[in-house]
């Protein structure tokens, strides 16, 4: 196993080198230039479009703005935010909060352009049925032959990717943290729990996903609501009770982000690169943005102005990261938790615990649960566009059984072993993704100057 991991980090290291994270960061600069700061102009009007403002019975598509959006959260929002989150400020510090804000920041200008494209290229069948997602703007918006390699590349990448991301490592930290809870770890019973944790999370999860994007967006538009309020109203109650500790928090988050960390208590150290590192690898992890898979839950939305359904998926990173993953951050910063020498999601429990006895690592449990379990529903419909892009409808029933499968496989594997398959099949998920994005911005920006163009002048297109 030892032998494994140390492949594994390799490849991980290799993959999430320097040319990623600058072709990350260096995209969400661009499309944020090349449609003018979007994601701040349309803010606003971003909130106007879920509220059903401009919804139309006639528009085609399967799921309504608030679905799609709360099927891309439900995705977004899971261990990554309690655990992801955890794990960065473990190994990198206080200062990789800040680099997280950042993905989010120029990620919400990355999710607007790649949602905007799916909408604009989605192939809709005569029975109403939705292809959508990189897959197809790569195919029908690029030129030359190389672009079936990539729509190929990001669709095989894509099945494989979703057993892993929103599959075995979902699976795995909700067992890791009832295990903790149970009091079972490291004991001889742990192995029989955490297959017992797969097998009811892969019933639950079968429940849903039966019932394909419909099902999975109704759950989701009532799920994510409920689970984001009690998680980020905990967080307030701990940052209230020690409200004193959160200028300081603020100041080490922006001074560790450009300056290294020697060891301290449990913390081993850091420097700015693993800082920065940690923060992207995480930030990408829990908001997706250039992972190109919110792109399949939007372009299945009732709609018919790509745009605005770009500005719906432009909410996405503000609130999983902006809001939801700096909550965490915070209450593991002013619990003083942060370098205690515990990791994943342990740690976020610990520091809820330390300010909210009794509730704090109940609550953490809870909605560990619920965050992955949404997570795990959404990315089942992602890994099931990617093998119908290859193989057609008929292979969306067996993927489906192969993935609740992975689901026990996932809760008793060893944490770092999926952590380190999941940050290797992120990046190659990303890669096609973000050179489509890159050649198709141009067209992304000309129907934004329009439509913008248009809201100004009050003509309101239906």
């Amino acid at each position: 196993m030892d032998q494994i991991l140390s492949v594994v980090k390799s490849l991980q290291d290799a993959v999430w080198g320097v040319p990623l994270i600058a072709i990350l960061v260096g995209t969400g600069i661009f499309v944020t230039i090349r449609n003018r700061l979007v994601q701040i102009r349309g803010f606003k009007h971003s909130f106007e479009l879920i509220s059903g403002r401009y919804d139309k019975p006639e528009h085609k598509g399967e799921i309504t703005h608030f679905q799609a959006l709360s099927a891309a959260l439900s995705a977004t929002i899971g261990t990554g935010n309690i655990t992801g989150v955890a794990t960065a400020v473990a190994i990198g510090g206080p200062g990789a909060l800040f680099w997280m804000w950042v993905t989010a920041v120029f990620g919400m200008a990355v999710k607007f352009t790649s949602c905007t494209l799916a909408v604009m290229y989605r192939r809709i069948d005569p029975d109403g049925y939705v292809r959508g997602g990189p897959m197809y703007f790569i195919e029908l918006g690029m030129r030359g032959k190389w672009r079936f390699v990539l729509s190929y590349m990001f669709a095989i990448c894509t099945a494989v990717a979703a057993l892993g991301i929103g599959n075995m490592v979902q699976a795995n930290s909700v067992a890791d943290g009832l295990s903790s809870l149970a009091g079972t770890s490291g004991t001889e019973w742990d192995a029989y729990l955490r297959w017992g944790i797969g097998l009811v999370i892969a019933f639950m999860v079968g429940l849903v996903i039966v019932g394909g994007i419909k099902r999975i967006g109704q759950v989701a538009s009532k799920l994510v609501p409920f689970m984001s309020i009690i998680y980020v109203v905990s967080a307030l109650v701990v940052l209230g009770i020690s409200y004193q500790h959160i200028i300081p928090a603020f100041e080490m988050i922006f001074k560790y982000a450009f300056t290294p960390l020697s060891a301290t208590g449990g913390f081993v150290g850091s420097t700015i690169w693993i800082t920065l590192q940690q923060g992207v690898r995480r930030g990408v992890f829990s908001n997706e943005s250039g992972l190109g898979s919110a792109p399949m839950a939007h372009a299945a939305a009732k709609v018919n102005e790509p745009v605005r359904e770009g500005l719906v998926a432009s909410i996405g990173p503000f609130v999983d990261t902006l809001v939801i993953c700096t909550m965490t951050g915070l209450v593991i910063i002013v619990s003083g938790q942060w370098n205690s020498g515990l990791n994943g999601t342990p740690l976020t429990a610990s520091s809820f615990e330390v300010v909210l006895p009794k509730w704090g690592s109940r609550m953490v449990s809870v909605g560990l649960v619920l965050f992955a379990y949404s997570t795990i529903i959404s990315w089942s419909y992602y890994g099931e566009k990617g093998v119908e892009y290859i193989l057609g409808r008929p292979a969306v029933k067996p993927y489906r059984w192969v993935y609740l499968v992975f689901l026990p496989i996932g809760a008793a594997m060893k944490l770092d072993l999926v952590w380190g398959v999941a940050d290797i099949l992120n990046g190659l998920m990303a890669l096609p993704n973000l050179i489509a994005l890159l050649a198709l911005s141009g067209v992304v920006a000309a129907a934004t100057r329009k439509y913008f163009g248009e809201l100004r002048s009050g003509m309101h297109r239906d």
